[in-house]
């Protein structure tokens, strides 16, 4: 079986025939390294109108994208490179992302990427200073041409939170089908204050999280995280063994 066919359905499964969208999600992963490659405006708005088509109850359609480059995103990167240097702990997100006590094995899996992802970097747990440096590049967008910030109506209810997640990946997703990478970074939320007058993001909107999207400088970083086998995480019922 391939590597390929193993992140599908995972080891000690049986065949599967491939296909261009199983090798779609399979083969994405967060990229934190991009080329200075352009991206076209066109390319842009056609992953975004493939995204659109994301589920969402009652056609609710919770998501409002604001979309950078060039200038305009370096302004706003710059505005969050001096906050994270000289004001880190005055910021907080508005909402929370992960639970104060995670118990098993979701903690466990957190300590495995923070294993996995600084080590592949060289940068020790203990090392507060490469930490915060490492962090600071997401506020350059990775060296991504286009920076998206995502934001949904906070009069909203969590199903639409939901909605919002698979717009998410669907904007990832249709990136990916067209030769590019993604990175979707929670982080952004913490600066929602120095966002929203930036790009004008009205009261009634919170921060969720911002994307980086462009051509991959180096793709090693692909396939590093560990996924859980299929088997770990279902429960079958009703079919033939």
């Amino acid at each position: 079986m391939s590597t390929l066919e193993e992140a599908v359905i995972g080891k000690g499964a049986g065949r599967t025939t491939r296909n261009r969208i199983d090798e779609i999600i399979a083969g994405r992963f967060a990229c934190r390294e991009f080329s200075d490659t352009p991206v076209p405006r066109r390319t842009i708005e056609q992953i975004l109108g493939v995204a659109r088509f994301a589920p969402s109850g009652a056609n609710i359609q919770p998501w409002h994208v604001y979309l950078l480059a060039g200038a305009a995103k370096e302004r706003v990167s710059a505005a969050l490179l001096e906050a994270h240097e000289t004001s880190r702990d005055e910021h907080v997100s508005e909402y929370k992302y992960y639970a104060s006590d995670l118990p098993a094995p979701y903690l466990k899996r957190r300590q495995e990427f923070g294993r996995l992802f600084y080590g592949s970097l060289g940068i020790i747990q203990t090392d507060a200073d490469a930490r915060s440096r490492q962090t600071a590049k997401n506020y350059a967008f990775f060296g991504a041409p286009v920076g998206l910030i995502v934001t949904i109506d906070r009069r909203l209810e969590v199903g639409s939170w939901l909605d919002l997640g698979m717009f998410v990946q669907n904007v990832m997703l249709a990136a990916a089908g067209r030769g590019l990478q993604s990175c979707p970074q929670e982080t952004f939320a913490k600066y929602h204050r120095i966002l929203r007058p930036l790009l004008s993001i009205s009261a009634e909107q919170m921060v969720v999280c911002g994307i980086s999207i462009g051509h991959a400088k180096d793709e090693a970083a692909r396939g590093l995280m560990p996924r859980a086998d299929v088997q770990e995480f279902c429960s079958f019922a009703g079919f033939d063994s």
